[in-house]
């Protein structure tokens, strides 16, 4: 990356990170089974997949899978089929659940993408929450994992997008360092794999009533970094509709499906207090390969 700056070029990750958000972005919203609703989707139509399955922690009708691993398989190719040469999955999970689990936990479904997928694990990223139960058999648990995979090696990544300013002191400082480019100093830090952002409490301004809803701020930074404006995000257990709710502020289209219904309830909610200042959108109901969402603007 430093011998291609030095000689004035751009990486394509940079090339498609520069792209204007579209004037409109559409938006399809399904009440349909993982599966059914992958195979409606065409071949390398989406750049990105937000991924929070059932950990099969038999919690609810929704939560319990006898043979967890060959279900999983069947989404987890199909995803991949339907990815861009340049797309990415991220996966949510926990590897504390191995017994509850039934091998529904996320290290199973790791170690089953390197023996069937050419899929390539870019990062396992540990998000930090400092809320959390207690615990007095174990240490109380204070973090989950995602699991981030590129489609190939071209996977899109954009770093600059999600940089964490400097303090004033720390920034002073770097300035000083002649070994340190400026531009890149006023860019910021890279937040790396460790991801310090609370979980929502039960009181929490932005939750709808999902019981396992993650917070907007963490999706947020996947769309940024992982999806480029224009291009397609894809959340097949969509829950509590926060994933579109962020591509539609992003400026990204998206595809968003769960078995409940009450997902579109959620995203109502979702969309009650969106910021003014948002590009227009469009919701459907309806999803085929020949969707708007899946036109020039969108693929």
């Amino acid at each position: 990356m430093n011998a291609l700056r030095k000689r004035g070029g751009l990486h394509a990750s940079e090339h498609l990170a520069r792209r204007l958000p579209p004037d409109r972005t559409r938006h399809a919203v399904v009440t349909a089974d993982c599966l059914d609703l992958l195979g409606r989707l065409p071949d390398q139509s989406v750049q990105l997949v937000i991924c929070d399955p059932p950990y099969n922690l038999q919690l609810a009708c929704w939560d319990h899978y006898p043979d967890y691993l060959s279900w999983a398989s069947g989404w987890l190719r199909e995803a991949e089929r339907v990815l861009a040469p340049t797309g990415n999955l991220v996966l949510f999970g926990g590897l504390q659940y191995q017994a509850e689990a039934g091998s529904g936990d996320l290290l199973t479904l790791v170690c089953a993408m390197r023996q069937s997928s050419a899929m390539r694990l870019a990062n396992l990223i540990v998000w930090n929450y400092p809320n959390g139960l207690g615990a007095q058999r174990f240490f109380a648990n204070r973090h989950e994992e995602i699991a981030w995979f590129g489609k190939t090696a071209n996977y899109y990544f954009d770093l600059d997008a999600v940089r964490e300013p400097y303090d004033d002191a720390t920034r002073d400082a770097y300035l000083k360092d002649r070994r340190l480019r400026p531009e890149s100093v006023a860019k910021g830090r890279n937040p790396t794999n460790v991801w310090r952002l609370p979980r929502l409490n039960g009181n929490a301004r932005e939750r709808v009533g999902h019981p396992t809803q993650k917070p907007r701020e963490l999706i947020r930074r996947l769309v940024r970094a992982l999806s480029f404006p224009g291009s397609v995000v894809l959340d097949f257990f969509a829950g509590s509709g926060v994933t579109a709710r962020v591509a539609i502020e992003e400026g990204r289209h998206s595809v968003s499906g769960d078995a409940d219904p009450a997902l579109h309830a959620y995203l109502e909610q979702q969309l009650q207090d969106l910021p003014p200042a948002i590009p227009a959108y469009g919701l459907s109901e309806a999803l085929g390969k020949d969707h708007p969402v899946f036109g020039p603007s969108g693929g």
